[in-house]
């Protein structure tokens, strides 16, 4: 754990607190869907929750203000995680994660941009994430914009072709205020992303392609704060990419690592265990 970070404890704490309220929220609303993805949302919390309430700016009042920062999920499927922190943060009622996945609802299992407030991209196949933020990022460049667009993505999305021709660009085009952040929980819906196809040694091949390249611990929240507050210029010509080592099921001890939980359901005794772990979690 870093101890760079000269943000108060208080804010740590909040961050945290968060990210639990995503965990518990995620639970909440997939027992209403019966199905849905625990894994690769868990694995996100902690990442979710320092982007909200520390890193980006945006306005809950104004969602299209044309100077806000951009958050793009390329791993769309993990959009249950923050739709609670965007009704937190205020972009919308909290009640309306009532209807989540109910017929006629805006909250599916993917986030639809022409639906949801907060949401700047919509998603469904995996891959197309990184694309997008380099026509933000390089939209940002033409408006004299200095806006960041930050795009997260799974490791299995790094499976994706699509995926290094984006990264190819971003570098050609300089774009230092583009930054992707790699969830690294090291599982699919298929099984260990190892077995499946090999993506080592990912720092390496992020670097060959000219990025900016950091390893971090992807739930240690103080060392989160301290990369983002040490990101380079949004103005400078490198782009970012953050490796973020984490855990698919990360908070509940039955869950984690294992790729079973990437997409499923919980039964009545497992939801209740679910959420004792959680909140008793540090």
């Amino acid at each position: 754990m870093t101890e760079t970070t000269s943000i108060p404890k208080e804010k740590i704490d909040l961050i945290k607190e968060k990210a639990k309220m995503s965990r518990l929220e995620t639970i909440r609303m997939i027992s209403m869907a019966k199905s849905g993805h625990y894994g690769s949302s868990f694995s996100s919390s902690e990442i979710f929750a320092t982007l909200y309430y520390h890193v980006m700016n945006y306005d809950p009042e104004n969602p299209r203000w044309k100077s806000r920062d951009r958050f793009v999920m390329g791993k769309g499927h993990s959009a249950v995680g923050v739709y609670s922190i965007l009704a937190d943060v205020g972009f919308f009622p909290k009640e309306e994660l009532d209807t989540y996945t109910q017929l006629g609802s805006a909250f599916g299992d993917h986030p639809d941009m022409n639906k949801i407030k907060g949401i700047d991209f919509g998603s469904g196949s995996i891959g197309h994430g990184l694309s997008v933020g380099v026509g933000m990022s390089l939209g940002a460049r033409l408006d004299n914009e200095d806006y960041r667009s930050f795009i997260l993505m799974g490791d299995g999305e790094l499976q994706e072709g699509q995926v290094w021709e984006a990264a190819m660009s971003a570098a050609n085009f300089k774009l230092g205020n583009l930054v992707a952040i790699v969830d690294n929980n090291k599982v699919t819906v298929d099984g260990n992303t190892a077995e499946l196809m090999g993506i080592e040694p990912i720092k390496d091949k992020w670097e060959s392609f000219g990025w900016n390249v950091i390893e971090i611990d992807g739930h240690d929240v103080e060392t989160l704060v301290d990369t983002f507050d040490n990101l380079p210029a949004a103005d400078s010509d490198v782009p970012t990419a953050i490796i973020c080592d984490t855990v698919a099921g990360k908070g509940v001890s039955f869950m984690e690592h294992g790729y079973e939980w990437h997409v499923a359901n919980l039964g009545e005794d497992d939801i209740k265990r679910a959420i004792e772990e959680i909140e008793g979690g540090q």
